[in-house]
């Protein structure tokens, strides 16, 4: 805990935005960072409340209420070394986890948590600015050869948790550099990819060999990795998007989020995108479809390319303004959340279908919705019936389809491995027993979104970690490394 009476003394206070007019004008990011005393101030709110609830909230069961006591009474480097017990990578959760932690804690009961999140990146962000953080190498080696499919937060994770159990790992991306969806998913205002960079050195350092435009199952057999290493993790993310099946989806202006946003994230890394391939929301009305986190990123990078409007539109119900905290606490509640994209300028709408889409030409130009209202049947589960007479049409000149993943991609590597899949189409492993994170196939593992499904990036990193615990375990007979 922090002070005794420290939530008592100080108000909550967050990190702040750069005015939304300012930021739209560029891709860095824009968090206005709080100052040390104020820092201190915040970890200092951290109550005695006998149950750390927060333990619970975080994926990776960050010690929270030890580091905010820490950074209260000024002992960083000791913050940054309990910070880092459980989580590799803090400055991405820093920066891009929703904070479910926050949701857990004590002083959330009446909306004023602490501000674990602000203070986690804070923590970090010191430690790499005093040169704390260095390559953490094995005390030994054991020999043993790991190869991991995929550089997104689980792959990364369970990477560097076996290069510092002595094995030799060697990761490998299919894309032309490092880091998965933060990579080329998250846009950079939210994260910028040197912070990617820096941890990549710090792992290359480690003994790490990464491995970029090695597509398993398509450029590079997957034999290559089952007669070459002695444990496999797939850590491949949940990559097969939700499409939209209504009139006129063939039309070009109609695209997945995830062939709009890496564009932008790799002019930003200096490459040259194709004329004939370019997507750009300038000078035009954007719509998109789905209300979550990816919606969100191609709202603020649409602002950024100019777009003349942008209209979100969600098929579930609007969510409460606030939740009914003795229903919910300390769990993660259904409640109206407003990003700081949509804060720059979209129009939000809810319980609205797709019906079709028109064009001219060949190119999109309308969007054509019905209204929606949810009903309970008598089994009392949610239904959906249309409205009649609600129908209206929207002005579409680029429509953004971000409605989620619902599985791995099969084609490649799954296929040509044979390995069992889950009702979901997720590779099938369970996270419990003998057989923790262990495929069907004998030495093959996965984890993170792969196996659980789309996710978090804290879930990610939990899962990366147990898993290189598993394959530990596997290769060893047992293991050190942390659960």
């Amino acid at each position: 805990m922090g002070k005794p009476t420290g939530f008592l003394e100080y108000p909550r206070h967050d990190q702040a935005y750069a005015p939304a007019a300012d930021r739209v004008q560029h891709y860095r990011e824009f968090i206005i960072p709080l100052k040390d005393e104020e820092i201190s101030k915040q970890g200092a709110r951290c109550m005695d409340c006998g149950i750390p609830f927060c333990h619970q909230g975080c994926p990776v069961n960050n010690i929270i209420p030890d580091w905010n006591d820490l950074v209260y009474h000024g002992n960083w480097r000791e913050a940054l070394n309990v910070l880092q017990s459980t989580n590799n990578f803090p400055e991405f959760t820093g920066r891009i986890c929703p904070a479910p932690c926050e949701e857990a804690c004590t002083l959330n009961i009446d909306d004023n948590p602490v501000t674990i999140k602000s203070i986690e990146c804070a923590i970090v962000d010191k430690g790499w600015q005093e040169g704390w953080i260095q390559p953490l190498q094995a005390a030994h080696r054991t020999g043993k050869r790991v190869a991991i499919v995929g550089s997104g937060p689980a792959g990364l994770a369970c990477a560097q948790q076996l290069a510092r159990a002595g094995h030799d790992v060697e990761v490998f991306e299919k894309s032309d550099r490092i880091g998965g969806l933060l990579r080329y998913g998250i846009p950079d205002f939210k994260m910028e990819k040197h912070i990617i960079d820096r941890r990549m050195g710090q792992m290359e350092a480690e003994g790490i060999i990464f491995h970029t435009c090695a597509h398993i199952g398509v450029t590079t057999p997957v034999s290559d990795l089952l007669n070459g290493f002695d444990a496999v993790a797939l850590t491949g993310g949940s990559e097969h998007p939700r499409d939209l099946d209504v009139p006129g989806r063939d039309l070009d202006g109609v695209h997945f989020a995830m062939h709009f946003l890496p564009q932008q994230n790799k002019r930003n890394a200096g490459d040259t995108i194709d004329p004939m391939a370019s997507l750009t929301a300038k000078h035009k009305h954007v719509i998109v479809i789905g209300g979550g986190d990816t919606g969100s990123d191609c709202i603020g990078t649409s602002f950024r390319q100019g777009a003349l409007s942008v209209t979100q539109l969600e098929i579930m119900p609007k969510p409460p303004e606030k939740e009914n905290k003795g229903l919910t606490w300390p769990y993660w509640p259904n409640k109206l959340r407003t990003s700081s994209s949509q804060k720059e300028g979209a129009i939000r709408d809810w319980s609205v279908a797709t019906r079709s889409l028109e064009g001219r030409d060949g190119k999109v130009t309308a969007i054509n919705c019905i209204r929606l209202e949810w009903l309970k049947d008598a089994e009392g589960r949610w239904q959906m019936q249309e409205i009649p007479g609600s129908e209206f049409q929207l002005k579409a000149d680029l429509v953004l389809l971000a409605m989620g993943f619902v599985h791995p991609a099969h084609e490649g590597m799954l296929q040509e491995l044979g390995v069992e899949l889950d009702p979901r189409g997720n590779v099938r492993g369970s996270t419990e027993g003998d057989k923790a994170y262990c495929t069907s196939i004998d030495k093959v593992f996965a984890a993170g979104d792969m196996r659980r499904g789309q996710s978090l990036v804290v879930w990610a990193i939990r899962e990366g970690r147990q898993c290189a615990r598993a394959i530990d375990e596997y290769l060893m007979g047992s293991s050190e490394l942390p659960r």
